[in-house]
């Protein structure tokens, strides 16, 4: 076994796929290796009759999955970006493949679930969230637009809460991943091993259907999640949506800041400040994404729009300046170009959703 299929582990457990995210040091981050491995083992599973329920857990216990290796990213960006882009085209195509996978494909959001890891888990059957769980889609920070089908999950949130999430990199805790729709369950982390248990016992069992009924197979599985989840913490989301619904509504970036630094809540004006230093550019295309993302009629049309997006921050200037500041010098002053949202043009924000001519997904 190679390095790059060591990173992640996948094994039977009975009648259960397991699939380990295997690099705990760096809170399991994403190599494109990864990806390849778990596509891989993905597909294989998909017709192997031993398997009749995936489930897919990080190592260690901060996380799931930080998202992609950004340190990775952010050398080959400087390099051209090549590496990136097909990076980017193999992780949306797996986000793809997971949303419309023939069996039960189960996620345990343990910990630390941002970005790249939102896209591995969010998309499946049954997705569970524990009292460790940090889940957020974090790309304004470091000057790229939520990705991963990202801004299709933001885009259908209750009322504005996916662009206050989007706008400002926020970070949700279990009771509001499960408001704002990323996660089914709850269950504490210490039931978390006999979940896995019952499930490998349900899948030995008629309980579970084959992979030809797969709806039904899901319910089951469901059901046994369902019958170790507990009522989930308050959702501190739920208690802002007032102002949250109110200041989001306006029509651009610069009025919904404005809202927010008018409102005289103190939660609001908090998040004013996060929006004005995350990447103007991304904060702007961030809007039209999710905006034009409510509209798009499936997780495909949208993955096919982040490609572009995606490839558009590559070749810009705030995507290698946001991981600079954020983790490789770590100085968290990124010097955005353009520096202020007034100076972020219409055509700005259009580069980003046109169309790329031999560069596109083509997914939908």
């Amino acid at each position: 076994m190679n390095a790059e299929v060591a990173e992640v582990q996948a094994f039977l457990d009975g009648s259960v796929g397991r699939l380990v995210l295997n690099r705990p040091r760096a809170l399991n981050s994403l190599t494109h290796g990864m990806i390849t491995a778990l596509r891989a083992t993905l597909d294989a599973w998909s017709t192997d009759d031993r398997v009749r329920v995936v489930v897919l857990t990080g190592a260690g216990e901060r996380g799931l999955c930080a998202g992609a290796d950004i340190r990775a990213m952010h050398d080959d960006a400087k390099a051209g970006g090549a590496g990136t882009r097909a990076f980017f085209r193999d992780e949306y195509l797996l986000n793809a493949l997971i949303a419309r996978y023939p069996k039960p494909y189960v996620a345990v959001m343990d910990g630390i679930t941002m970005g790249g890891g939102v896209g591995l888990s969010a998309h499946g059957a049954v997705r569970i969230v524990t009292e460790r769980s940090t889940v957020a889609m974090p790309e304004t920070r470091i000057g790229l637009v939520p990705d991963v089908g990202g801004s299709r999950l933001l885009a259908h949130t209750p009322g504005e809460l996916g662009l206050h999430l989007g706008l400002t990199s926020a970070s949700m805790g279990p009771g509001d991943a499960l408001l704002c729709g990323f996660a089914d369950h709850y269950v504490p982390s210490a039931r978390i091993p006999e979940l896995l248990d019952a499930l490998t016992r349900a899948a030995a069992t008629d309980l579970l259907p084959t992979a030809a009924t797969p709806v039904t197979a899901v319910d089951a599985v469901d059901a046994v999640v369902a019958a170790h989840a507990e009522p989930a913490p308050p959702a501190v989301l739920a208690g802002q949506r007032a102002w949250i619904d109110a200041c989001y509504a306006a029509d651009t970036v610069e009025e919904i800041v404005e809202h927010l630094l008018n409102s005289g809540v103190p939660e609001a004006k908090e998040a004013a400040e996060l929006v004005l230093g995350n990447s103007p550019t991304a904060v702007k295309a961030t809007l039209a994404a999710l905006r034009r993302a409510r509209t798009l009629p499936s997780l495909e049309a949208v993955l096919d729009q982040e490609y572009r997006i995606s490839c558009a921050a590559l070749d810009g200037h705030d995507l290698v300046e946001g991981i600079r500041a954020q983790v490789i010098d770590k100085d968290r002053n990124p010097h955005w170009e353009p520096a202020t949202l007034a100076e972020v043009t219409e055509a700005d924000v259009a580069r980003f959703l046109a169309p790329r001519e031999g560069e596109e997904l083509g997914l939908a």
